[in-house]
């Protein structure tokens, strides 16, 4: 999940999951471009998460 109210435009998540996430440079904010991603993009979106200066990202489980 993207908290588009923390996002600063960074664009790390992009750097480490770029099928994942986007960027509207227009908003200066990330876009998410995969709601569901498979699972074998977890670790970059792990690590998007991680490095994301704003700590804008979070990721959720699926139940």
């Amino acid at each position: 999940m993207a908290d588009l109210g923390l996002c600063q435009g960074h664009q790390m998540c992009q750097g480490e999951a770029p099928d994942v996430f986007g960027f509207d440079a227009e908003a200066d904010v990330v876009t998410v471009l995969q709601e569901h991603p498979d699972e074998s993009v977890r670790p970059q979106i792990e690590a998007a998460v991680r490095y994301c200066p704003a700590m804008a990202l979070s990721l959720e489980e699926n139940p």
